[in-house]
């Protein structure tokens, strides 16, 4: 799966996001945004809500992303952002 594909993925489900997850905004990034991707390569998303989202709902947003792209998806905010490398993520993410 290249990122066209996962952002095509996504944006098809944008409404399920919106409405059972409350995301706002979510992107690629990582080896997918670069195309550097191996076979084993996990999907690194940075993810916004629109309201406050607790533990469990966002470790089933995880899962269910996982579900529609076949892949591991690490799914993270900007809050959670290491600052050492917040600012190369934030350049790289590619939002759908």
């Amino acid at each position: 799966m290249k990122i066209n594909q996962i952002k095509g993925v996504l944006q098809k489900n944008m409404d399920i996001l919106k409405s059972q997850y409350g995301v706002k905004t979510i992107g690629v990034f990582g080896s997918f945004s670069r195309g550097d991707e191996r076979g084993g390569s996990d999907i690194d998303m940075l993810v916004e809500f629109s309201k406050p989202v607790g533990f469990f709902k966002f470790i089933e947003l995880e899962e269910f992303l996982g579900k529609l792209t076949g892949k591991k998806v690490d799914l993270v905010t900007k809050k959670a952002l290491k600052p050492a490398i917040k600012n190369e993520i934030l350049q790289e993410v590619s939002y759908v």
